[in-house]
């Protein structure tokens, strides 16, 4: 929740609803971005996770039409 909030600026419910979909189905989409801008969010995402312990892997898709 921490990560969303911080890296990818959701809301404080937002962020629970996402982490929630995430425990239940897998993943989410948290944003659609530049391929530069979603590369560096997905590693600060990463390394925060790290540093607090959580082993998280963000990956990033191409966005589907």
């Amino acid at each position: 929740v921490e990560v969303l909030v911080e890296i990818f600026r959701k809301s404080a419910q937002q962020a629970v609803e996402l982490m929630l979909l995430v425990h239940t189905v897998g993943k989410a989409v948290v944003g659609v971005y530049t391929r530069e801008i979603a590369e560096t969010r997905c590693a600060e995402a990463e390394r925060l996770a790290r540093d607090r312990g959580f082993p998280l892997k963000a990956t990033i898709e191409p966005e589907t039409p």
